[in-house]
């Protein structure tokens, strides 16, 4: 698909009435929820990558407090977590995006990867097991994931993350994956100030961004650095409802922690060849002219910022 057809149809959808409805259905018949178990097994090894870096960084799952921000369409990371032990994990959307039809089958295909999840987080896999089992008997999981995950996973949306009325020091981890390129600048700052009034001292904050341009994902004539050819007024038209992208580069988000007050732990940004050779040959807007090409090209990173007092 040209990618100006998706950019004009979900500029549409984003304001008639119905649109979310319909741009749901668009997504199942020809978008990224289309062929869902390679969509679902995907988040499971973004999950896996999560808490790897986690383990690296002395966080464990079992037992932890944690707080995701934007849950999406289906929970597969809050309901892994689950599985691997979590203490409780809230979840919050701005938008209530979840459907009962996904996560039932989020559920399903949770049975096959659970030794996995139990290798992965270095939980007991008889009691991941466990918990799967007391998930999967439940009689509406999808339709109550508080009650399904015994209290665990408590779903907040729609629901604000920059105000989560939670205390003060009571959580241990918050995360996000994929989403923090979807929030407007403004946001993202408001964001880390909540995060570090909630976390416990030692706290840490994971957030993996894809920061390229994700029109790429549907038209194949891109690459992920296509949307830096544009002014920030050009682009504007672009941005829509269902996929706003602010395009900041990597090192601004890790940059912004560090100035919020987190000591950053891991930081992956990686200048990749390839990517400079596509800025070599491509005019950027003026906007970003003046950022040097090892950061301009960078189009994803995961990073942690630790609270140190």
């Amino acid at each position: 698909m040209h990618w100006r057809i998706k950019g004009v149809v979900q500029k549409v959808l984003g304001v008639l009435p119905g649109g979310t409805l319909l741009h749901y259905g668009l997504q199942r018949r020809f978008g990224g929820l289309r062929d869902f178990e390679r969509e679902f097994a995907c988040k499971v090894e973004d999950w896996s990558i999560m808490i790897r870096h986690l383990r690296n960084a002395g966080q464990s799952i079992g037992g932890a407090r944690l707080v995701e921000i934007g849950t999406g369409w289906y929970p597969t990371f809050p309901l892994a977590c689950y599985l691997a032990g979590a203490r409780v994990v809230e979840t919050f959307d701005l938008n209530r995006h979840l459907r009962p039809g996904l996560t039932a089958r989020c559920i399903a295909l949770l049975a096959d990867h659970l030794e996995h999840i139990a290798r992965t987080s270095g939980a007991d896999i008889e009691q991941v097991r466990h918990r799967y089992a007391l998930l999967s008997s439940h009689e509406k999981p999808a339709c109550d994931l508080e009650a399904a995950t015994s209290g665990v996973v408590r779903y907040r949306a729609p629901a604000d993350a920059t105000r989560t009325r939670l205390p003060a020091g009571s959580i241990d981890m918050v995360f996000s994956n994929s989403v923090l390129e979807h929030v407007p600048p403004a946001v993202i700052t408001a964001l880390y100030a909540e995060s570090r009034r909630i976390l416990a001292p030692g706290g840490l904050m994971f957030h993996s961004v894809n920061c390229g341009d994700h029109y790429a994902y549907v038209d194949r004539r891109l690459h992920q650095l296509h949307y830096l050819q544009y002014s920030s007024r050009a682009w504007s038209f672009w941005n829509n409802a269902f996929l706003y992208q602010n395009r900041l580069r990597a090192h601004r988000f890790v940059e912004d922690a560090s100035a919020a007050g987190f000591e950053i732990v891991l930081d992956t940004a990686t200048a990749r060849e390839e990517n400079l050779a596509r800025l070599r040959a491509m005019r950027v807007a003026p906007e970003f002219a003046d950022i040097p090409r090892e950061r301009l090209c960078v189009t994803s990173v995961d990073f942690i910022g630790r609270i140190t007092a």
